[in-house]
This record gives C-alpha cells, structure tokens and sequence, in this order.
C-alpha cells in the first residue's frame, strides 16, 4: 500500500501531500537467473491529470536508489541520500520520480553476488536494465512524459536508454563527456612515472578489446582479470558521441567542486550538443549538495551528510526544464 506523508511548503503554511510506492524490474538472464531490481516511485498528489516523472539512475559501484553507497569515500559509506532529497524536491514541484537498486546495490547486492560472476557482467546490463523501467513508465497513464536523468556514470547509461527509448527529455548530472578510458587517464597523473606508463598501456589494450595479465597492483580495483570484461564493454561508448543519437532536449549539469567529475567533461557534453542547457553550480559537488568552503573535509562530509540540503536551486531548475518552463 503506498505511503501517505505531508511535507510543509514554506512558510505559507501550504501543505503538499505525496505518496510513495514500490516498483520493481524482474529480469531473466539467458543462463536462466532470474534477478529483481526494486525501487521507490515518489507521487505528487495534489494535481490533475498526469504529471511528468523522472527517473533517476545512480552511478558506479553499489550505489542504490538514494545514491548511498557501502564502499567507503574519505574513510566512511556514502550516505548523503541525494537521490531520496530530489524525489522529495521535485514531488514537491508536481513532478514524480522513480528511482531503483540497480544491480549490486541495495536490497539485490547480496543476491546478485552469489548468482551472477563479476566477470559475465556488462555495461550493458546497467542499460537494459534502465529501459526495462522505462518502458513501464511510459506504459503507465499517470504519466504525461518521462525523463531520464543519470547521475555520474549513470549519466552514460541513461543517455544510451534514452536513444533506445525515445524518452521526452534527458539530464545529465555530473556526467562524464568523455571515454572512461581517457577520463580516468588525469586521475592516474600522480603514480609514478613507471606505473603511470604501464598503467596508460594497459588501459590502451582494455579499449582496444584485449584483455591485461597483470594490471598494475595499484589498478586492480579497475583493471582485475575479473573485472576486465565489464571495463572494456564500458569503454565501447564515448558519451560526446552517443549524447548526439539523442533528439531530445538535454539538461548537462554540473558542480565547480566535484572533485570526481569536473566541469570540463560538461563542457565536451556542451561542445558535442550545442543545443543543450549547461547549468553549473560553482560550490556543488558530487553528491548535488554545497561544500561549505574549498577544503577536501568539507567536500567529503557532503558524501555523508544525509541533513545537508540540496545545492539552492537544482531541483527547480530540474523542475523547469522538465515542466519546459524554459
């Protein structure tokens, strides 16, 4: 049964009332695993008619519907809950959200683990696993149009299901433009020489298609035999290329102290889509909320902060580029 709860508008005293129910995504492998992906549907309920719905995809890793994530960033879990802060901003706004576990995250990370083998995982999964929310989205009447809006490396993997899916719109938050192979090439600068040369060989041979014996020791977390297989089906896509199979209208946006991925790969998203709407917020990180200051503390207590609001004025801006109030 979904569930009613009443959030104060201002201080007008207003009162907006919101549902939130359970959706979910069974999937079946050819190899017969059968794998449910499930996920929150946030509702505005003071409207007439159908409303517009986003659905939200988180990036890399176990990162689950709120955008939390187990894996710890500055020593803790990511634990800011930026997705569950813009379903409720948007709701607010008479948009809806759908937003889910994608695999290895969340309420499937164990079940995953112990039926599918990191090394049959591919980036494609992440993209048919997308359309197959999609696609009920747009089935559902409630609905007057879908958006997708990646965050991070689900930025890529919205842009692909978006094409495929003809959706209304598309946002990119704090998405890469670029390759990950020449993405995550500046982040490998500060090794030493000798390691830095190997590592750019072998990041050369995974987007070429060929598989590496012996990644560097400081590169196994991205270059393990086990993980390979999964690296290089990501590395077939460069975002500048595919955000141009898109027809619809784009919202690129990004924060001035996202330490993971910085304003430039906006800005090749904005060189490859003129037509797009480029929105950056100069104190925003990562996770869509502020740091206070410059410092790297301060940066990461935004990772695991779930009282930090969101960045002043995002959600409207998501809301204005949704509803075409342009």
């Amino acid at each position: 049964m979904p569930f009613l709860f009443l959030v104060l508008l201002g201080l007008s005293g207003a009162v907006l009332a919101q549902t939130s129910e359970p959706i979910r995504y069974t999937i079946t492998e050819p190899a017969g695993i059968s794998l449910t992906l499930d996920g929150t549907l946030t509702l505005p309920t003071m409207t007439k008619g159908p409303v517009p719905v986003v659905l939200l995809i988180a990036g890399s890793g176990p990162t689950d519907r709120d955008c939390n994530n187990p894996a710890p960033i500055g020593g803790k879990p990511v634990a800011g809950a930026s997705f569950r802060l813009l379903a409720d901003s948007l709701a607010r706004q008479g948009i809806a959200v759908a937003r889910y576990d994608k695999r290895g995250s969340g309420t499937n990370r164990l079940i995953i683990v112990s039926k599918m083998k990191t090394e049959d995982m591919r980036f494609d999964h992440f993209v048919s696993d997308a359309i197959g929310f999609i696609r009920q989205l747009q089935a559902d009447k409630r609905f007057s149009q879908v958006v997708v809006a990646g965050h991070s490396e689900g930025s890529l993997v919205g842009m692909l299901a978006a094409t495929k899916t003809n959706v209304d719109a598309f946002v990119s938050l704090s998405g890469p433009g670029q390759n990950i192979a020449d993405a995550i090439r500046p982040q490998l600068a500060t090794l030493p020489e000798a390691q830095r040369e190997l590592a750019y060989r072998d990041l050369d041979s995974l987007r070429a298609g060929q598989p590496v014996r012996q990644p560097p020791t400081v590169l196994i977390s991205l270059m393990g035999p086990s993980i390979q297989p999964y690296v290089m089906s990501w590395m077939k896509y460069d975002p500048s290329v595919e955000i141009k199979r898109f027809r619809g209208p784009v919202l690129l946006v990004n924060g001035g102290r996202d330490i993971q991925v910085g304003v430039t790969e906006a800005e090749r998203l904005k060189k490859a889509r003129p037509d797009a709407r480029l929105v950056v917020y100069p104190d925003m990180t990562h996770m869509l909320k502020n740091s206070v200051s410059a410092s790297m503390a301060d940066n990461l207590n935004t990772y695991h902060d779930p009282s930090l609001p969101l960045t002043p004025g995002l959600a409207t801006e998501l809301a204005r580029f949704v509803t075409k109030e342009q």
